[in-house]
């Protein structure tokens, strides 16, 4: 890569889940991104080539038979060039590149509340601890009537309206008006809006009493800060074991990726390296100062995690730090650039691939505008039938040879289509299912929990809670009538298949409304298959 520069490298990363929430807290996965600093449009007239379509938007500008917009002449032209490259590159309108900076960066200026819109209301269901709203005194369950003075409940307002009423530079105050426990506030709380930081850390705790749990959302800025402060507190209260979760988790800057990697190692490790047709190879090793340098570790991926977790897992699995558990990852190897404009619009543009340590490139291949595939290596033919088979063994008789790479001590990884678990766990059978798939698509967990079983603040702790609190039978069977009622008819036999899932989802969105964002990933663990494997692999089973 270009040396001397201040730019972060970046691996785009759109592929990700947003758990559930239209949120103001820019939550949505981006891509990596290292800033190129110029300005203006792109220059489109630099050679006798490109000039041709320069020449083209000026021809009709002043030529053509209705006045025309020369910006959006020009996003039209950009947006089509881009859609001949490959599925990663992307055209950002300046919104979508302030998004995607606010993302990774992990921080905005905003008031920190997270919304459920319930029947047309905006009902808060999470405040950033220590944030703006919770410092105006708004709780978890509020229910927004009007901003400065105009209705948004009932009105049909749209995420983006709702997006510019509350969202604004620091210092500026804003009014809102609330109805708390079914009864409107006389007066508007006033909210002085602020910088809002959000840690990528979505849930660190101790499993066991020599096990550490951390799962990672996003890899921004401060992951790696985040990562080794969370560590450290669990390391005080004797973690030795680390399951590092990365399901789920879409991507983010690569120097994010490279820095929590280094985390793992006490001496000088090529970590990956990356390479195009305009870049000279690069390689990045760890600083040799790792937190976790010694001790057994985990990490958990599945068909969502993608980029820079896969960086991460590459690096694990070929340098035998540890045992990936999961599922085959989304398979995205190739790093992109921004460019950005004068108007603060970007072009996140690939320049090159990665490579984990042993040399292989795990890019799946992707379709093109002329209809044929890139060729790398595709994927295996999906495991159903081989729950009880290795990995290794089953990726053997799937990959093509020329796909299979040798780490130091002789072990066989392989490339193309993302990184193969070293123990593989299928997907729960009742997570794929027509009726499940139906409910989430519709909502009716979120609104179902929001709209009936969030009445009155439990007289228990978190603790009491994860170890007492179960969906009483009687609840679902209410859950499922309500279910009919949404127009959703079923089968008791495709009711009891998913009743597990169901009530997991519900225990721990309750879990969340009250307790916190950790709350909810320690009832989704108790009953995770592959949290499982990994922790009877960690303890010898």
């Amino acid at each position: 890569m270009r040396k001397g520069t201040k730019r972060n490298l970046f691996i785009a990363a759109t592929y990700g889940a947003v758990l559930f929430l239209g949120l103001l807290l820019g939550q949505n996965y981006a891509g990596e991104n290292r800033w190129s600093g110029s300005g203006g449009l792109l220059p489109l007239g630099k050679t006798d080539r490109t000039g041709k379509v320069q020449h083209m938007i000026d021809l009709i500008v002043s030529n053509y038979v209705d006045s025309m917009d020369i910006g959006q002449l020009q996003d039209l032209a950009i947006n089509e060039i881009v859609a001949q490259l490959d599925p990663h590159s992307e055209y950002l309108q300046p919104d979508q590149a302030l998004k995607q900076h606010e993302t990774l960066e992990g921080s905005f200026e905003g008031i920190g509340i997270e919304y459920y819109n319930l029947h047309d209301t905006l009902m808060t269901v999470g405040l950033i601890a220590g944030g703006p709203a919770q410092r105006a005194g708004m709780r978890v369950g509020d229910k927004l009537v009007a901003i400065n003075g105009d209705a948004i409940a009932g009105v049909n307002i749209t995420d983006k309206a709702i997006e510019e009423k509350i969202r604004g530079r620091r210092g500026t105050a804003i009014e809102i008006t609330i109805n708390r426990s079914g009864k409107d506030i006389p007066t508007p709380l006033k909210v002085m809006r602020d910088r809002v930081d959000v840690s990528s850390i979505d849930a660190a705790y101790i499993i066991d009493s020599a096990t550490a749990y951390i799962k990672i959302r996003r890899f921004g800025a401060n992951t790696a800060d985040d990562f080794r402060q969370a560590l450290q507190n669990l390391k005080k209260q004797g973690a030795q074991r680390l399951i590092l979760d990365l399901r789920e988790n879409g991507g983010g800057y690569f120097s994010a990726a490279t820095a929590l990697a280094s985390q793992f190692f006490v001496d000088k490790q090529l970590i990956v390296y990356t390479q195009g047709a305009h870049e000279a190879r690069t390689d990045y090793y760890s600083s040799a100062d790792g937190i976790f340098g010694n001790g057994e570790l985990a990490v958990l991926i599945d068909e969502q995690s993608a980029s820079a977790s896969e960086i991460v897992a590459g690096a694990i699995q070929d340098l035998e730090r540890g045992i990936i558990v999961g599922r085959q990852s989304f398979g995205k190897a190739l790093v992109q650039e921004q460019f950005g404009f004068g108007d603060g619009s970007a072009i996140n543009l690939t320049v090159a691939r990665y490579y984990t340590p042993s040399g292989r490139c795990i890019q799946k291949s992707y379709p093109i505008s002329n209809g044929k595939n890139h060729h790398l290596a595709n994927r295996p033919t999906p495991a159903k039938k081989l729950m009880d088979t290795t990995i290794a063994e089953a990726v053997r008789r799937h990959r093509p040879s020329q796909d299979v790479y040798k780490t130091a001590s002789g072990k066989l990884v392989y490339g193309g289509g993302g990184i193969s678990p070293d123990v593989l766990v299928p997907a729960d059978s009742s997570g794929i299912s027509t009726l499940y798939r139906k409910i989430r698509k519709a909502n009716l967990i979120e609104t179902y929990v929001y709209d009936r079983l969030t009445k009155s603040v439990p007289a228990y702790a978190a603790e009491n809670y994860l170890k007492g609190y179960f969906l009483p039978d009687k609840e679902y069977d209410d859950f499922l009538q309500y279910v009919r009622n949404k127009g959703i008819d079923h089968t008791t036999k495709e009711a009891e298949a998913i009743k597990p899932m169901v009530r997991t989802d519900i225990e721990a969105l309750l879990g969340r409304y009250y307790f916190g964002s950790e709350t909810f990933f320690k009832v989704r663990n108790r009953s995770d298959q592959v949290l499982a494997q990994a922790l009877n692999a960690l303890q010898g089973g």
